[in-house]
């Protein structure tokens, strides 16, 4: 446990020291002149522009937060009932899935004005947009997940003589758990993506909406400020869940 902490913390150390290095080359580049202002804005002219207006920016990311947990909420769900319903019954893999894969190949940029159309504009589209992208990488893991409980499990789960309900939440489910947590990383980011991608669409608030506006009026450092704060979360939310899953792994091995 110690070990792992302190790995964690060196590569938080190395990570940035590495950010640290790169503000600093881009600071200079953009001082010589080397790139149009309206191009690549210096780094203190975004952390200026964050902190003069760091109340708005908060009201903003706080709306954009709020639309990607819901959306990520009902992803995971929905995915969890969704794989747990695949592995479950065959007819329901037969028939279900691949709708499921055909439904997944379709852009859901594309879906967006559709969403839009019947849901209003309001946080409803936005919300369906982050769960349509986010849930399939769900649904992917648990169903790995769950297919991969070790055959001794199997076989002492049978001899124990359980009922199905007993099996699944004291044996499977717990066994597949480092392949769920793995895929709920995976569609946080994308919960994140759908967000954006809803307020691109139609939107009067959030970090979307301050980016396309900004693009409209060529002001790239309220777009890089955007971006940084997005990135902020971004990261923020995968350690979160990365931390989870480092507790769940020292409690199964409590357990073993």
């Amino acid at each position: 446990m110690m070990n792992a902490i302190m790995n964690s913390a060196r590569n938080g150390l190395h990570g940035m020291i590495s950010m640290i290095v790169l503000m600093i080359i881009w600071e200079i580049v953009c001082r010589a002149g080397l790139v149009p202002p309206i191009i690549l804005p210096a780094p203190s002219d975004v952390f200026i522009e964050l902190f003069r207006e760091a109340g708005w920016y908060a009201v903003q990311a706080w709306h954009t937060l709020l639309i990607t947990l819901a959306g990520f909420a009902c992803a995971v769900a929905g995915g969890v009932l969704i794989a747990v319903a695949l592995v479950s019954s065959r007819f329901f893999e037969r028939y279900f899935y691949p709708l499921i894969i055909a439904f997944n190949s379709i852009p859901k940029v594309a879906l967006a004005p559709l969403f839009v159309i019947w849901l209003g504009t309001g946080s409803e589209p936005k919300i369906l947009i982050a769960f349509m992208i986010a849930v399939f990488a769900v649904i992917i893991d648990t169903v790995h997940g769950l297919r991969s409980v070790p055959p001794d499990l199997i076989d002492l789960g049978r001899v124990l003589k359980g009922s199905p309900v007993d099996f699944f939440l004291k044996v499977k489910f717990p066994s597949a758990l480092p392949s769920i947590v793995a895929g709920l990383k995976v569609a946080l980011s994308l919960a994140l993506v759908g967000t954006i991608v809803g307020e691109f669409v139609s939107s009067q608030q959030g970090l979307g909406y301050i980016i396309m506006s900004a693009q409209g009026s060529f002001d790239t450092v309220r777009v890089f400020a955007s971006l940084f704060i997005l990135a902020l979360m971004g990261m923020a939310l995968y350690g979160l869940l990365a931390w989870v899953e480092r507790r769940i792994m020292t409690g199964r091995r409590r357990h073993e």
